[in-house]
C-alpha cells in the first residue's frame, strides 16, 4: 500500500524545537522529491520546505528559513523536518507530500504555546 505517515508533532513552548518524521511505504522513496506543507486553522495549506530525491537541493518558505531544516534518509524511507526557534505562528498540522503522485499523509499536529 502506497502511503506516507507523519509523526513527531506535539506541544512545545515558543523557542523550542521538534523533529518531524515522514515514513514512506509501498514505493521507491529514493526516486522522488518530497515536500513538507502545513495548514493552520482557517488558513490555506502552504509549502514549508522541499527536497530533491537525492537530498542535494532544498528550499524553504521565507517564513521558516534559518529555523527549519529538511532532510532525508533514503535507506530508511524517511524524511525529516527539524523545527527550531518555534513561534506561536508555526502552530499548524504538518503534512508530507510526494508532488509527482499527489500523495499526502494524514498530518501531525504542532502546537506552539506558552
Amino acid at each position: 500500500q502506497v502511503r506516507l505517515v507523519e509523526s513527531g508533532g506535539g506541544l512545545v513552548q515558543p523557542g523550542g524545537s521538534l523533529r518531524l518524521s515522514c515514513t514512506a511505504s509501498g514505493f521507491t522513496f529514493s526516486y522522488y522529491s518530497m515536500s513538507w506543507y502545513r495548514q493552520a486553522p482557517g488558513k490555506e495549506r502552504e509549502l514549508v520546505a522541499h527536497i530533491t530525491n537525492d537530498g542535494g537541493s532544498t528550499n524553504y518558505a521565507d517564513s521558516v528559513k534559518g529555523r527549519f531544516t529538511i532532510s532525508r534518509d533514503n535507506a530508511r524511507n524517511t524524511a525529516y523536518l527539524q523545527l527550531n526557534s518555534l513561534k506561536v505562528e508555526d502552530t499548524a498540522v504538518y503534512y508530507c507530500n510526494i508532488p509527482v503522485f499527489g500523495l499526502w499523509g494524514l498530518g501531525t499536529q504542532v502546537t506552539v504555546s506558552s
